[in-house]
Order: structure tokens, then sequence, then C-alpha cells
């Protein structure tokens, strides 16, 4: 579909379109979206990597009871749609017919070329109702689309609005504004200023997960109101009259500047001002923005408006973060598969600019190993490792895990096999220092990077991962894919970094009477680096010295080989914030290993940048 006909559809002729004039084409036959009430869940489909199930793509419609009226809600997931895709969460205006919408739109195209997936909401028999009476329609439908085994979602959405159901959409987002990665409405006549003000003053405390641990904040601290959550937001030919209030209580989300400025896609933006205080944008800065346009806009400009944006953790605010989205074009990243174990796998390669320029051919490399569940393409995302090696000329090599507990979900296999795969993959056809290959991670994927750490040191240079430990057994292996592996108990620089909230057997410091999996794991490296356990103080940084972090050096000199920081401000989900302080740990070392196996390891103290600086730690 061309721009110029998806201006037609989602800009002029928009308020034609929430009155219900427009009808299919003359002859065409609206399509029929298959039901997913009482289906069986979809097979494992082998045959591609990271993709949903091929039975499932294509246009559904689930069915919900809300007080004994049925009302519906589609889905849409394009041919390859991956596990755990973006969605662009839709309501539709009244007096349409769904699949002819997002045809005429060009959505459903959009979708197609972005290899992402649509979860419409739709009016009941007599169009929409008010927001708040809306409220137990949209909370089932998005219940539904959050958790199910039909298809599996990022964790945060895009959302649009089309007339007088934007207002109902609207209002989820601001009764859940850590789920929102940015939002769009056209033709809406915004929210009442009674409903904003009941959520506005809402705080969000240190509760987590069930199976986390609750953060317990200092004396004094100020928790996050929910008006203080930063979500981008334009309004399309708003309606004047009532829609102030809204766009008064998004700009303080957002802390804008008072005064917009004019700009010829967005029309008046109200920009996140300098030096703002807000935590979602702590690291990222103040990227977020609110618009106002009062002409006609096209698909494509709602989708590069919610597009510029990602964010990740759903539900603890202070670790919840707003940043630019890779755009895997510009950064140039392939996306690549091979198989594994007799299955194919994927994974992302990312080769920056910067990496010629600063390393001539000889770039480090990191390889990254999500979390449970999460894939390469989440990940790519949720870590930000890509802006890291825009600055640091560093490539970037994301695993993808294989299907697991369910058809549309994700976790590790064949790890080992995977990484000496890739490893030749790297030598043979990139640019890279094969003295310098590091490894990182999140929960499961941290435990991937501390287990080869402690049974296949020679692998890296250094590692560094967030939120799992790991610690050889009474009998001293550990295992790995369902193999028991003897512990080398050979020194390799070794990080981690968990939070206050995180899994269970993290709770606590080194220094408490809590005899955990973190101390297992300290007591393992301390041992074999020759190390004491030392003081308990650490040096705070970060935003309001959220990091505390404990540094021990190699014996008899000022070479750091073991570090530890906890994330005060974090429950179990990795934060952006965090990647900078991987980086800059694993750097600094390098490892060569002579024919015979025997490794010897390096450390500088400018990562290499600088000629002379380069001693044996061992």
């Amino acid at each position: 579909m061309t721009a110029t006909r998806r201006q037609l559809l989602c800009g002029a002729a928009a308020s034609a379109m929430t009155l219900g004039m427009a009808t299919p084409a003359v002859g065409a036959e609206p399509e029929q979206a298959r039901p997913l009430d009482g289906r069986p869940f979809p097979a494992y489909d082998y045959s591609r990597a990271n993709k949903l199930p091929r039975e499932m793509t294509g246009y559904w419609e689930k069915t919900f009871d809300i007080g004994g009226t049925p009302r519906t809600a589609k889905v849409y997931l394009s041919p390859e749609t991956p596990i755990r895709s973006y969605f662009t969460v839709i309501a539709v205006p009244d007096g349409v017919n769904t699949g002819d919408f997002l045809r005429r739109s060009g959505w459903r195209d959009i979708a197609d070329e972005r290899e992402e997936a649509l979860y419409v909401l739709e009016p009941g028999a007599g169009g929409w109702s008010d927001a708040e009476s809306e409220l137990a329609y949209v909370e089932a439908a998005m219940a539904f689309f959050e958790s199910n085994r039909y298809f599996s979602i990022f964790g945060e959405h895009y959302v649009v609005g089309y007339g007088t159901g934007a207002p109902a959409l609207e209002a989820w987002a601001v009764a859940h504004p850590l789920r929102v990665i940015a939002q769009v409405y056209l033709n809406s006549p915004g929210l009442p200023g009674t409903y904003l003000d009941s959520y506005a003053g809402v705080e969000f405390d240190g509760t987590t997960a069930p199976t986390y641990t609750t953060v317990v904040f200092p004396e004094g601290f100020r928790l996050i109101r929910h008006d203080e959550v930063v979500l981008p937001t334009w309004y399309v030919r708003p309606d004047e009259r009532s829609v102030g209030a809204s766009l008064s209580y998004w700009k303080h989300a957002n802390d804008t500047v008072a005064t917009g400025e004019r700009d010829g896609a967005l029309g008046t933006v109200y920009r996140q001002r300098r030096g703002s205080g807000r935590w979602m944008t702590s690291h990222a800065g103040p990227i977020s923005a609110v618009a106002v346009q009062r002409r006609p806009v096209t698909t494509d400009r709602i989708v590069a408006f919610l597009t510029r944006y990602t964010r990740y953790e759903n539900f603890f605010a202070y670790g919840n973060q707003l940043y630019d989205r890779a755009d895997y074009r510009r950064l140039g990243v392939e996306v690549r598969t091979m198989t594994v174990g007799g299955y194919v796998r994927e994974y992302l390669v990312h080769v920056p600019r910067s990496a010629h320029r600063i390393w001539r051919g000889k770039a480090p490399v990191v390889f990254v190993w999500p979390g449970n569940s999460q894939t390469d393409k989440v990940f790519m995302d949720a870590a930000q490792w890509w802006d890291v090696a825009e600055r640091e000329g560093v490539i970037v090599v994301i695993v993808c895990e294989q299907y697991s507990n369910t058809s549309v979900s994700v976790s590790h296999r064949d790890s080992r096999a995977f990484f000496q795969q890739l490893r030749e993959v790297l030598l043979d056809e990139y640019p890279v220092d094969p003295t310098r290959f590091y490894s990182t991670g999140q929960s499961a994927g941290s435990a991937v990077t501390q287990t080869f750490a402690i049974a296949f040191p020679e692998y890296f240079a250094a590692v560094a991962s967030t939120s799992f430990t790991v610690a050889p057994d009474a009998a001293g292996t550990i295992t790995l894919d369902g193999v028991a592996h003897p512990a080398a108990r050979r020194l390799v620089p070794t990080y981690q970094i968990y939070g206050y909230g995180d899994l269970a057997f993290l709770e606590g410091t080194l220094w408490d009477d809590i005899d955990n999996q973190l101390d297992a794991w300290a007591r393992y490296h301390l041992e074999v680096d020759g190390l004491a356990l030392g003081d308990a103080d650490g040096v705070l940084s970060g935003w309001h010295d959220r990091f505390r972090t404990w540094t021990w050096n190699a014996p008899g000199s000022d070479v750091p080989v073991l570090g530890l920081t906890k994330n005060n401000y974090r429950s179990h989900n990795t934060t952006p914030e965090e990647t900078p302080l991987l980086w800059d740990f694993l750097r600094h070392y390098s490892r060569r290993t002579a024919p015979d196996g025997t490794v010897t390891r390096y450390y500088s103290a400018s990562g290499f940048r600088r000629a002379g600086d380069v001693i044996r730690i061992v």
C-alpha cells in the first residue's frame, strides 16, 4: 500500500471512518478471522528459528464474556512474526470492519514489512462507550493478550487509538504506564480530569514478583507516582474542546517544557526538558516528547513516532527505562541462522562502523546470552548492547534460545556447542581479535556465562553478567546442558551485577547472615583467585547512588580480577544502565592460549587503547 493510500485512511478520512462511513471496497469480501476460542495450542515448529508456529500466522478472533455480553478482539500475526514480537495495540473507530480497516489504513502491510504483529480492540454492538465503562472489556482483552499460549509478546507495547475508541485505550495506558512504550491517539476526545486524577498520585512501591525479594527503600526516599512515568505521546487532530486534561497529564508525566516548538511531521512538540529528573530516562537522557498535530498524518508517520522508542521492565518502576530502539538497517545488524544439535538457531551479529576505526581489523567480541524466554531480538533492545558497541567498536553477537516449555517461548540449550560453532564463524568471517572474546548474559544467560567461567575459563578473556550466579556442587562439578563438568579452578576475571529485588537466592550481600548461591559463587572465585572477602563498604555510583560495587584485586597488585555490584533500585530484570558497567569491566582483559592449552592472561588499564600499558596477570 502506498503512503498516499495510508494518508487517505489515517488522515483526512479518519474522522469519516470514526463516524462509521468507511465500507469495504465494492465487490470485496471482508476477511473472516479464524476463532481462537477453543482452538488447540499450536504444535512446536522446528522448521525455522525464532518464529511463531507457521499455523498461527494470519488473522484471528478472541471472544470475551464481559458481564454476560460477548465482546471480541482481533489478532494479526504476520508470516514472519518472531517469538516475543513487538505488537501494536489498536483500538479501531466505531463503524468499521476491522479486517478492512487494517488493510486500508496500511497497518497490515506494515506488520508484514516489519515482521511484527497487531492486537486490535473493537467496540461493542452499540459502539464504544465512555472510557470507564469500557475498562472491564479492555482489561480482559489485555490480560489475554499479555499471557496466552497462542503467541508471545515483547512485554511492552505500542498503542494507537482511533476516535471514540481512543479514550478506552488511553485509560488502560494511564492505569498501566510501565507496559506502554509510546502512544498515539487520532481524533480523540481525551479523558476526563477526574479519571486522570484518580491515578496521578498512585505511587509505585518496592513490591516485586512473588519469587523475588521485596525492595526496601531508604528512609526519606521519594516514590515514583503514576503521573511521573515518561511515556511518549502524540495526539493527531484531537477534539480541542475536551483533550486538555489528557494533554496536561502527559506533558506533566513527560516533564516537558512549557512552550512547544513546530515540527513539520509532528506538529507542535513539547520536548522533555533538559535536566529532567524522571527515573525512566535517567540513562538515555531527555528523549521523550508530547506532540499535537492538527493536520492529517500517514500510518507510516505514526509508526515512525512509535518505533523510535523501546522500553523494558514492565512491573517494577525503578528499573523501567525508556530508550531509543535499535534500527537494524541503519546499524547493519545481521540476522543469521545456523544448525546446532540438529535444530536451526538464530543469532544476531552487530559489527559497528566504529570497529574498524578503533581496532583496525582486530575488534573485541562480546557473546551475549539472553535470559530465559528472552530472544536475541528482545535482548538487543532490552540490554542496549548495540549502543555500547557503537561507541566502543566492539562486535556484539546475541544468541537466540531454542523452543522450550511451550511452542511460543524459548530457553537455553546446546549452549557449549552453539558457542563453539559461533566462535568459528567469527574467526572465519569477521575482523576479530581472538584474544579478546568475552561473555555476558542475564538471568539464565548469566548462568550460562558463569558456568563457562567455572568449567571452561579458557574460552574467554573475561566474563561479566547479571542476575544469576552459579558454583560447583559438593562433588566439585557444574552442569551445562545436562552434562556435569569438573570445575577448572582457574582464574578468569569475573563480574556480577544483581538487584536488591532479585531472585531469592541472591538476597542480601556477602556480609550478612544469609548463606545462599551468591555467597557460594563468591567463595569459589575468592578461593581460586587467592583472595579474602574484605570489608563491606563498597563504592557508590549511578543514578541516586543506585550501584554499590565491591572490587577485589589480584594478590599483590592493583589489577581487579573479581567484581560484584548490587543495584539497590531494581528487581530481577536488567537495566541498560548496567551494560556500560559490564563493558567497562570486560574491556581491560585479553588472553592467549599456547598449543599445550596453557592460558596466559593480560590486563590493560586503557582497555588496549594505549600502547605499553599491558601487564600479565597469570
